[in-house]
């Protein structure tokens, strides 16, 4: 077994941390626990979209972009959204996309954007991700930029906290290549900063998302857990069959930072995403069709590891009407009740009680049931 599925989460994290502004969320097990991530890329949310998000959802990230093209910057658009969703229930908890390592255009935010902040390769060329580039996370004007602007989300916008994407960019092996190792450990080192002067900034009831789950105590997204008030785990589970020994350790990894009392959001996927051409040209019947299909297997692997604050997610896309957002599945409508104890593995095969359903998962057969009592 891999030296970080021995590691205990609890030895990384000050007992401090362990009770955190995210239990501010809503949260009961009478039905599965749900979580929303969409932006609306041209308009803003339809009146009977702020409904759904509102009676489904007590946990909402909006993405990048929302409405830019109608009002003008992401930052307007989300402060509208937060507004209606809480009109409509005022104890969603609605967090403001803010990329910790990519500078994305939509923003007004990008207005003040330090000058010459934006990252180099070793050999002084501009490192872009597609259309973006990154940002110099080693400038201490950048990271002021970047939590003064997390900070207004929260003190103007109405966010409730901040969901800090694309941790660990700078690790990647393809970036490591054309940075140096000391530049690695100074963007890594100037994130960890940002990140705490955002939280200093916010204050301890606001909540921070982080996109990346790590128990390595080498990683980046380990140090931030001692901060931040949770993570994703974006790409837990498809539908589609994959490697059980890669299943396996992910299920270990989340088990234990979910009961570290952190919150947890598990996002699925139904075995398709927004780049898959072929199923995108189908009818969003079709999509809604295929997706209600495949849910068993990731929601039984989400129930696996399933704490209090522990959220599902499931869509197929994050931006636009189309993500599978709105759409209502049986699953979360039928009674769950609290689990009875922790998820029990025989080999490739595990099981777990609640008070109303009976867990069945077989990473083998990459198979899996729910019995709904």
């Amino acid at each position: 077994m891999k030296k970080l599925l021995k590691i205990s989460l609890a030895l990384l994290l000050p007992s401090s941390v362990l009770v955190s502004a995210a239990h501010n969320v809503p949260f009961d097990w009478d039905t599965v626990p749900v979580y929303a991530h969409l932006a609306n890329m041209s308009d803003d949310f339809t009146p009977e979209q702020l409904d759904f998000l509102a009676e489904n959802f007590d946990l909402i990230t909006i993405e990048k972009g929302h409405a830019k093209r109608k009002h003008g910057s992401t930052e307007k658009g989300f402060a509208l959204a937060v507004d209606e969703i809480k009109k409509r229930n005022p104890d969603a908890k609605v967090l403001f996309y803010w990329n910790s390592s990519i500078k994305i255009g939509g923003y007004d935010a990008i207005d003040d954007f330090p000058q010459d902040g934006e990252l180099l390769s070793k050999d002084g060329e501009l490192l872009r991700i597609f259309s973006s580039t990154f940002s110099d996370l080693s400038q201490p004007e950048v990271q002021r930029w970047w939590s003064d602007t997390a900070s207004r989300a929260v003190h103007e916008l109405g966010a409730d906290g901040v969901f800090i994407d694309a941790i660990g960019k700078f690790s990647n092996h393809r970036r490591r290549k054309v940075l140096t190792p000391e530049k690695v450990e100074a963007l890594n080192n100037g994130l960890c900063a940002m990140v705490e002067e955002t939280r200093r900034q916010v204050g301890s009831s606001s909540i921070l998302i982080q996109n990346g789950v790590s128990m390595d105590p080498e990683n980046v997204g380990a140090r931030l857990l001692q901060v931040t008030d949770g993570a994703m785990k974006e790409h837990f589970v498809s539908a589609k069959p994959g490697k059980k020994e890669a299943l396996a350790e992910d299920i270990e990894v989340l088990q234990t930072l979910a009961k570290s009392g952190k919150l947890l959001v598990i996002k699925a996927w139904p075995g398709f995403d927004w780049r898959d051409k072929e199923i995108m040209q189908k009818s969003r019947e079709e999509r809604i069709q295929m997706a209600r299909e495949a849910i068993t297997f990731p929601l039984a692997c989400y129930l696996l590891v399933a704490q209090p604050y522990s959220y599902f997610c499931y869509t197929w896309s994050y931006q636009g009407n189309d993500t599978g957002t709105f759409v209502t599945y049986p699953e979360f409508d039928k009674p769950l009740g609290p689990p009875q104890g922790d998820a029990q593995r025989d080999g490739w095969k595990y099981t777990r009680d609640f008070a109303h359903a009976s867990v069945f998962v077989d990473l083998e057969t990459w198979s899996a049931s729910i019995d709904w009592k």
